[in-house]
């Protein structure tokens, strides 16, 4: 069996991503969206490099609605943009980039938290998991998630909050992802990163796939995140 396209891993990252945030997805045309039901309640329509036709059908999705986003994962950015300004629709974002995990010979074992300020906490939900590292009064210091789609890891989430920085937080809450999915024996994870996250990703060996561009109405800039709250 070959690599997969990247449509195909789009579709599982998409997969993964609703599960970790409970949200509904339905098909809209040969492509998926999601419902954003903790943000607009609307609808983010993804797709993979998508033909001009196919653009078409989905910005007039998107123009239904003033709050509905459409993401398209390309690395011909300005051909996108170009299709985008044709239809009517703005960028919101076009900083993010999903990311590629090969977990063969990394190390999958729960890792040790050398901060006696700090505790770990590891919640499971059906094929999903929530890990938190917090103080002993229970002030959050960091924070991911991750669910298990179709063989692989998907994570999300990943927050170190401001005050914990700098103390390699992101990377053990990487580590104890992982660890919490390993029982699943799987091979490989994904994740759409910031541009502050794709360093400490490229750090802990993940690799570039796609950029990420998002788009929606005019007069709507919110919703560009994808790998945070």
């Amino acid at each position: 069996m070959g690599e997969p396209s990247l449509s195909e891993l789009l579709g599982i990252w998409v997969e993964g991503w609703a599960s970790t945030r409970h949200y509904p997805v339905k098909e809209v045309g040969a492509f998926r969206a999601v419902q954003l039901s903790d943000k607009s309640g609307d609808w983010e329509a993804f797709a993979a490099d998508p033909s001009e036709d196919e653009f078409a059908d989905l910005a007039a999705f998107v123009a239904e609605s003033s709050p509905r986003l459409m993401t398209v994962l390309t690395d011909d950015l300005p051909a996108y943009r170009a299709l985008a300004e044709k239809h009517g629709l703005v960028e919101v974002a076009a900083d993010q980039e999903l990311m590629i995990m090969d977990f063969e010979g990394k190390d999958v074992e729960a890792p040790w938290l050398n901060d006696d300020e700090l505790k770990l906490t590891t919640a499971y939900e059906d094929h999903s998991a929530t890990v938190t590292v917090a103080t002993a009064d229970g002030t959050l210091a960091a924070r991911g998630h991750v669910a298990v789609a179709h063989g692989y890891a998907v994570f999300d989430r990943i927050i170190t909050e401001p005050a914990f920085r700098r103390r390699g937080l992101g990377s053990f809450i990487m580590r104890a992802l992982t660890a919490a999915m390993s029982e699943h024996n799987l091979d490989q994870g994904l994740l759409i990163a910031s541009t502050d996250g794709q360093h400490l990703y490229h750090h802990l060996g993940w690799s570039d796939v796609s950029q990420v561009l998002v788009l929606t109405n005019p007069g709507n800039t919110g919703g560009g995140s994808l790998s945070a709250d």
